[in-house]
């Protein structure tokens, strides 16, 4: 799994196992009884590796946990989700730079690192695939879910103009 992005999940099949351990499939079914169940062994093992545990976490072990996920996932290759069609791409690049202007903008005598930061984290915030994520994932109703990554967004800029650097 380690080869692998961490979210490619498409790569992760029987097949695939089988190939990279050189053995035939049969064997690989002997312990999975099909893909679902080799994924689940694969998250329980990557939480393992992880030393994540996320049962009876509270708020205030968030970032505790989160540290440790993010830099387990550091650990795998990235792969770029954004679109590679040429309209798309010069759309986002144009959003990207909006942001770092703003953000520019509203705090100049932060490090260009931290200005950087600041705005990605706006990007990440205030893209379709968080809004989806509300909705879609947690079942939150469009209206509620707009007004959820509001609430953040603001929070977000909120700390900028503040001077709460990342």
């Amino acid at each position: 799994m380690h080869r692998f992005p961490v979210w490619n999940w498409s790569a992760l099949t029987i097949r695939a196992v089988a190939e990279r351990a050189g053995v035939h499939e049969r064997t690989v079914y002997r312990h999975f009884a099909g893909e679902r169940e080799l994924r689940d062994a694969v998250l329980v093992r990557l939480r393992e590796e992880a030393g994540v545990d996320i049962d009876g976490m509270g708020l205030d072990d968030l970032k505790g946990v989160a540290t440790r996920i993010f830099e387990y996932v550091s650990s795998f290759p990235i792969e770029a989700r954004t679109a590679t069609d040429p309209s798309v791409a010069a759309e986002n690049e144009r959003q990207r730079s909006v942001l770092a202007a703003a953000v520019r903008g509203a705090a100049r005598e932060w490090s260009p690192a931290d200005r950087k930061l600041a705005a990605a984290v706006l990007d990440v915030l205030w893209s379709p695939v968080s809004y989806e994520r509300l909705v879609a994932d947690w079942a939150i109703a469009p209206k509620e879910a707009i007004r959820a990554m509001l609430w953040v967004l603001g929070l977000v800029e909120d700390a900028i103009k503040g001077g709460a650097r990342p």
